[in-house]
């Protein structure tokens, strides 16, 4: 089968690879019809982030199922799913717990798309992916929901959706700041997010223009570059994989509020402004989205017509263009298959 895979940084290639088979009856196999390109692929594709090359792209995916396990009984034959990018067997302590990115039966950091960080589960920009744990991973796709609208449902959009829907909750109608620029896609999910759980204010910063202009479509306040305080804000977000957006942040969130990162920071260390943090007694959240767990909730506000996630989409392509497309800078392409 055909397999877009990263061989170098800024060289990909379709390569002929053995096709996945179903190993046991929990098993499926899936036809991926619609794949988006996470924040995290360009910059590995451009060597502009560590990567362990060759890397078999794509990790955001709806897929067509097309073989089940006899021991699979939510899927079947012909079914349209949403397929988590990380690798849970629903079973273990930590799933219980939702912790479904840190799966206690297969070896850690096990998911699709990043070569051999993730494992060999291969990448959605293929025939053929293999899902281990089908009844606990796949989820069918809403009635009336086209598969490119929530391709993002696998990573992205329960990211930005983390970030501000607990801590919402937690709060609510806080005030809430948005710093963009690296996590492109996720920090304008964020602002959709907060917006559908009742925020009464959405600020959105960046240096990009179009991201700024699309933040105020979607109802956020835009601010122009990154600052070095504002506010202060009950809840921030930073999606700049930048020092200066972290410190941003984290210096206008206000005493007592919430900060989550999402922009990685590609460096061994980074700097903190501590003594501000301890003062304020701010609590920080750093870490990768536990997508499995609330995916669910994205889907039921999608299909209510509640969350618009096309409205971040900034492209399409077909399958045929995906070993160029992936090299344009966008915030958030969709690559399908007729």
């Amino acid at each position: 089968m055909r397999q877009l895979t990263l061989v170098e940084p800024k060289k990909v290639e379709w390569q002929e690879v053995p096709a996945p088979v179903i190993e046991d009856g929990r098993q499926a196999l899936v036809r991926p019809i619609a794949v988006a390109l996470c924040d995290a692929d360009q910059p590995m594709i451009l060597g502009e982030a560590p990567a362990a090359i060759p890397v078999p792209l794509g990790h955001e995916f709806v897929a067509e199922v097309a073989e089940v396990g006899e021991d699979v009984g939510t899927v079947a034959v012909g079914d349209h799913v949403i397929v988590p990018f990380q690798i849970s067997c629903g079973h273990c302590a930590r799933c219980g717990r939702g912790q479904t990115g840190d799966c206690t039966t297969v070896d850690r950091l096990s998911m699709y798309g990043f070569g051999g960080l993730g494992g060999p589960w291969g990448g959605a920009l293929s025939d053929l992916v293999r899902v281990p744990f089908a009844d606990a991973m796949l989820l069918p796709l809403p009635k009336g929901v086209e598969p490119a609208s929530v391709a993002s449902a696998s990573d992205n959009i329960p990211d930005g959706w983390r970030t501000v829907a607990e801590p919402l909750e937690r709060m609510p109608q806080a005030e809430v700041l948005v710093i963009g620029g690296g996590t492109r896609s996720i920090a304008l999910y964020a602002v959709q997010v907060a917006l559908l759980h009742g925020a009464s204010r959405v600020v959105y910063a960046d240096i990009e223009a179009g991201r700024l202009a699309k933040a105020q479509e979607l109802g956020a306040e835009p601010l122009e570059g990154i600052p070095k305080r504002t506010g202060p804000f009950p809840i921030t977000v930073d999606g700049s994989a930048s020092r200066e957006g972290f410190s941003s942040a984290l210096r206008s969130t206000e005493p007592g509020g919430i900060c989550t990162h999402t922009g990685i920071l590609y460096e061994q260390e980074t700097p903190l402004p501590v003594l501000e943090m301890y003062t304020n007694g701010l609590e920080l959240h750093i870490g990768r989205a536990q997508a499995r767990a609330t995916i669910p909730k994205v889907l039921e506000s999608v299909a209510a017509g509640r969350l618009h996630p096309e409205q971040v989409t900034s492209g399409i392509a077909s399958w045929d263009e995906a070993a160029d497309a992936v090299f344009e800078r966008q915030t958030k392409l969709v690559i399908t298959r007729d």
